[in-house]
């Protein structure tokens, strides 16, 4: 059988594993857990290196399914420690992933889509326009490919503890798929992350974070940007169909279903947009509206992000000072809040510019660099 047509192993969580293992071919549902171990936590690929599998078990998985995570086309570390990899995931179309390492903590970015259909102004992944879901084995097999090398890497501050679904796309427009990998990424048998250090960010798609609430208990994260329906629609057009009332009474509902949750609301700064005293002041009251209908104190946080530039963008980053001034707005006001520093801008790994290769369905790539000759037009003259 020829390898495109065998089962990528990657696709299927604990279940869906034992139900290959019963159904398929006839062993015990116990065979999926010694597999996933030799998967997930030595990384090994090759059925002939299964040591405690017997020999016919190794020949039936030869003939019948593969793990195939995605080829590395780009490894690319950055000066302060943060590591890119660019990953083939067809013949036409690649994208990003992005391991951030901290103090205690190492957190990978990982995406859901190639490119990004929803058209958020200030996000490099939406000049590419978008071409298709990813498969679970193409999701996990970004976190595969990260715990592999982390594996190989003699820090230990490097190790991967944390994985946020932020990087291209949006995660709830692959809703089955992305679940399914984050099954496997709080597996014991898979890579045995706690809830909490699994993230979910969503650019607010209100039926589903419901969705989401019933069936899954990672950490929401909500690309909020602007504290008012006007600017926000502007920036995130979503917001036309999912206003701001809407999209925080969902936040309210995941909370109230989660009763240790909290709910991060990422706000990216822009110079002269989104970031002046009345911006933070109308902002705080979004964010105590849900504290007080939880009945929760801190269950809104705000996270900071400083504006990063990518070329042909009208955008500019808010001044340091002017960050700053924000945030202590919002903290006097009782919310809590974080800025969150700027990695990987040197090799273009930070939070908004991640881009791949996209063969798009959408024209979208064709109408933003005509608006950007467009623009350089207008500033010459």
């Amino acid at each position: 059988m020829d390898d495109a047509a065998k089962v990528n192993l990657l696709d299927l969580d604990r279940d869906g594993l034992e139900r290959f293992f019963a159904d398929e071919l006839g062993e015990k549902r116990f065979r999926a857990h010694q597999v996933m171990k030799w998967i997930y936590h030595r990384h090994v690929c090759d059925f002939a290196e299964m040591s405690d599998l017997g020999k016919d078990l190794r020949a039936k998985l030869e003939a019948r399914a593969v793990v195939m995570p995605p080829p590395v086309i780009l490894d690319k570390p950055s000066a302060d420690g943060t590591h890119k990899w660019l990953l083939g995931m067809d013949q036409a179309n690649a994208i990003e992933a992005v391991f951030i390492p901290d103090k205690g903590r190492g957190t990978l970015c990982v995406s859901s889509q190639v490119g990004c259909g929803l058209n958020c102004q200030f996000c490099s992944t939406a000049t590419q326009g978008f071409n298709r879901n990813l498969s679970t084995a193409e999701i996990i097999g970004q976190v595969w490919v990260a715990a592999k090398h982390l594996g190989n890497v003699p820090h230990k501050q490097r190790k991967l503890t944390n994985v946020v679904m932020m990087g291209m796309g949006e995660p709830l427009l692959n809703f089955d798929n992305v679940v399914r990998a984050m099954s496997i990424m709080r597996d014991d048998y898979g890579f045995g992350l706690a809830n909490k250090r699994v993230t979910l960010s969503t650019a607010g798609l209100v039926p589903m974070i419901d969705r989401l609430s019933e069936v899954s208990d990672v950490s929401l994260a909500v690309s909020l940007h602007a504290p008012n329906d006007d600017l926000r629609t502007e920036l995130v057009p979503l917001n036309k169909k999912y206003p701001i009332d809407e999209l925080l009474d969902a936040c309210v509902r995941y909370a109230m279903r989660k009763p240790k949750t909290s709910i991060t609301f990422e706000y990216t700064m822009m110079q002269g947009v989104n970031d002046l005293p009345e911006h933070a002041r109308a902002l705080a009251k979004l964010m105590r509206r849900i504290d007080a209908k939880v009945q929760r104190a801190n269950t809104a946080k705000v996270n900071l992000i400083p504006f990063n530039p990518f070329a042909g963008t009208r955008f500019e980053r808010s001044e340091e000072t002017r960050i700053r001034d924000f945030q202590k707005l919002l903290l006097d006001a009782g919310v809590l809040t974080m800025v969150r520093r700027t990695r990987g801008d040197d090799i273009d790994a930070a939070c908004g510019q991640l881009k791949g290769q996209v063969m798009d369905k959408t024209r979208r790539q064709a109408e933003f660099k005509r608006k950007t000759h467009i623009d350089s037009i207008t500033r010459i003259n």
